[in-house]
């Protein structure tokens, strides 16, 4: 299986950390994830994240259901790894 990443810093920093871990460049993705998912202490996303995700994997291409359908799936899989939903705290009111 193929990672195509297109993000320059990305490319880089991920060769940086193979390099000073000595291991080949997809293990030092797999090292940088685990740890990252480790150090997680409260993973959450935003109610947008959520709807963007069941539109996309709700197209014929993908789940080939309704978005409703696939909300209910993802909002499954995120309650099953512990992963909460918030909203961004309300804007501030600036003075006039």
């Amino acid at each position: 299986m193929a990672i195509n990443v297109n993000d320059p810093e990305a490319d880089a920093l991920t060769r940086k950390f193979a390099h000073m871990a000595g291991v080949a460049i997809s293990e030092a993705i797999v090292i940088a994830t685990k740890e990252a998912i480790a150090s997680a202490k409260n993973p959450m996303t935003s109610p947008i994240a959520v709807l963007e995700a069941a539109r996309g994997l709700a197209r014929p291409d993908k789940f080939d259901l309704s978005v409703e359908a696939v909300e209910s799936l993802l909002l499954e899989f995120m309650d099953e790894r512990g992963i909460e939903i918030c909203d961004l705290p309300p804007a501030r009111e600036q003075p006039v």
